[in-house]
């Protein structure tokens, strides 16, 4: 199975455009799930995973890990806020520590790949190597990366085209109102992100192609 993990706490924003569009020209189906509007508390030390592996808080991530170990190939993705991954989707990551103790790794070989919104945006990807470090330190196989233009809250929060604090009138000078012109371009609008798609979707369905 392939299962894309959209870490976003908003829906159908960049990230999960994104996943949908590696999903759309994979041979093989997968499923996408949202983290938007879904209950995930960080992991609080209690070492009750330490004997078999189990997380034993119960929240929406649950159900989540059942989906990462049946899957063979986890697509994860997350945006960037403050310059950092989004709070929501750091505490899925954490809580994966349950999956490693005394030797046993659940997830190792699966293969991963990452996605951060970060084009344009800063020239290090401090998403991309928190989400790389979780594959890794997991024992899973990284097969690439996708990087994603972002979208700011800015451009809808009812005060973005006064806001002199904000990315609108940061890019684009005081407006009367936001137009259809002013917004960041979406996925499919993007071509390097686009590109970047059509690669790593290649180099998922020749290995899904050698191992299935």
């Amino acid at each position: 199975m392939i299962l894309g993990i959209s870490g976003s706490g908003r829906k159908n924003k960049m990230i999960h455009q994104a996943i949908q569009e590696i999903m759309n020209r994979l041979e093989k189906p997968g499923q996408i799930i949202s983290l938007a509007g879904k209950k995930i508390n960080g992991c609080n030390g209690c070492t009750g995973c330490a004997e078999d592996n189990i997380c034993k808080q119960i929240d929406d991530w649950n159900e989540i890990a059942r989906m990462m170990i049946q899957a063979d190939i986890i697509i994860f993705g997350a945006p960037n806020y403050y310059g950092m991954i989004n709070a929501l989707a750091h505490a899925c990551l954490e809580r994966t520590f349950s999956f490693r103790h005394r030797g046993s790794f659940t997830l190792e070989d699966k293969i991963g790949v990452s996605l951060s919104t970060n084009r344009n945006y800063t020239t290090s990807d401090p998403v991309k190597s928190k989400i790389q470090l979780f594959m890794k330190t997991n024992k899973m196989k990284v097969l690439g990366h996708v990087t994603v233009g972002c979208y700011d809250q800015c451009y809808e929060c009812g005060f973005g085209e006064l806001c002199e604090v904000g990315n609108v009138v940061r890019k684009h000078g005081k407006l009367e109102k936001i137009e259809k012109k002013h917004l960041p371009p979406e996925v499919q609008d993007q071509p390097e992100t686009m590109q970047e798609i059509q690669s790593i979707a290649h180099k998922i369905n020749n290995f899904t192609l050698q191992s299935f």
